[in-house]
Parts: C-alpha cells; structure tokens; sequence
C-alpha cells in the first residue's frame, strides 16, 4: 500500500496558516497584529501560525471560530488533516511494517 492510498491525497493539505495568511486576513483586511489583538494572543503566536510553523491547538481553535464566526472543528479539522499527513511523510516506512490483527 503506498502513501497515496493510506491518505488519498498526492499533496500536503492546506495548514490553516496558509489560509489565514493568503485568504482569510486579506479578506476580512486585518493585519497579523489586528488578529491577535482580537483573539487576546500574542502578534508571535499569530505570525508563528500563518508562518505555518505552529500548529492550531484547541483554544486557538476555539479563538479562531469565535474571531471570524465559525466552528472550532473547522481549524481543528484543518490542522488534523496535516498533521495526519505530516506523520505518514514521517513515519510510512515504519506504518508499512505494522501487521493488521487477524480477526476471526
């Protein structure tokens, strides 16, 4: 089984920095700066995220949901599915040695 059948995707998934930063903040015309003063966070935690080298946790998440009126689960969900990937770009070769139980 490759890694494109564990995951069913050829590409990494959208982090939700890449969002934030390419559509999200232009769209709503809020700076970096301006985000984190409204989700009570500070500018590095923001920048960190739309820099993609932060994931979003729960409270950001919930943060984020509140800010621009929608669900937690949404960022969570965007975050999850990175994670999921960056984890089998990681760690496939060892995933690949791992035997399914045999249920009878």
């Amino acid at each position: 089984m490759s890694k494109t059948n564990l995951n069913r995707r050829r590409r990494r998934p959208t982090h939700p920095g890449e969002l934030l930063r390419e559509e999200i903040l232009p769209a709503a015309k809020i700076t970096q700066a301006g985000l984190a003063k409204q989700m009570g966070v500070s500018r590095r935690t923001v920048n960190e995220i739309c820099q993609e080298r932060r994931g979003v946790s729960a409270d950001l998440a919930h943060r984020l949901g509140r800010v621009f009126n929608t669900t937690p689960e949404l960022w969570m969900n965007l975050q999850a599915a990175v994670d999921v990937w960056d984890a089998l770009e990681s760690n496939g070769a060892e995933y690949q040695k791992i035997k399914p139980l045999k249920v009878a």
